[in-house]
């Protein structure tokens, strides 16, 4: 239990909540391991709770009428998923499937619901979080529909670049954290747009390119480029 409460911890729904509320907490979760490319939930799957994961890599995204794929964003360790169906009955409205293996805690809706009531700090990191949700749904849309494919790909790098920083060696060195074929189903488009555009912003000195690393050479451009700005 020690080693989950560590990890607990580092999520940002359970920040600043003492050892011994999440060890109570923990004793109404149960363990769920996944294989990759298995689904956790889908679209009319039951909203029953919410899941923390321990380890691996889980994809979040919804699926057009016509069977076109979005994701909407990436969820690793150590974080949690579907907080949204705790307020809502009926069926999950998106996917998660997992992108490698994972170690899952599975918190029932009804328990968490309970512990909600009994913890403030708890319903306010719940709060915050949906409303990080709200922000960034309403960023990817607008990126979506009013950005070109290039300001994606440069708006996604300098993000990634951000969110790897504490670990990076270099704040200018990012790792893919999805395949081509992911990525372009992250920024509504297709796999060779992608390959095409890092191939122009390779040649123009922006980035470079290898394998699943890329490293940003010329970040003022590559933020005008994320912006919008013809460059």
């Amino acid at each position: 239990m020690n080693q989950f409460v560590k990890l607990l911890k580092q999520a940002p729904l359970f920040a600043g909540l003492a050892e011994k509320e999440l060890k109570k907490l923990l004793t109404g979760a149960s363990l769920k391991k996944a294989r990759a490319r298995e689904i956790i939930f889908s679209d009319c799957g039951e909203a029953n709770g919410i899941y923390f994961v321990l380890s691996g890599k889980i994809k979040i995204y919804q699926v057009s009428p016509k069977g076109k794929e979005q994701i909407i964003h990436i969820i690793s360790a150590p974080d949690t998923f579907a907080e949204a169906s705790l307020f809502h009955t009926g069926s999950y409205s998106i996917f998660a499937e997992t992108l490698s293996d994972c170690q899952l805690l599975f918190f029932p809706k009804g328990y968490f619901l309970k512990f909600i009531k009994k913890n403030l700090k708890l319903s306010d990191n719940i709060n915050v979080i949906l409303s990080h949700y709200l922000k960034k749904f309403a960023s990817l849309i607008e990126d979506l529909s009013l950005k070109e494919v290039s300001s994606r790909i440069a708006k996604y790098l300098l993000d990634l670049s951000m969110k790897q920083s504490k670990e990076a060696k270099s704040a200018n060195e990012v790792e893919l954290d999805l395949t081509r074929t992911q990525l372009a189903l992250r920024l509504g488009t297709m796999r060779e747009t992608i390959s095409r555009n890092l191939t122009k912003m390779k040649a123009r000195g922006i980035i470079d390119v290898k394998k699943n690393r890329i490293l940003i050479q010329n970040r003022e451009i590559l933020e005008n480029l994320a912006a919008g700005l013809k460059v």
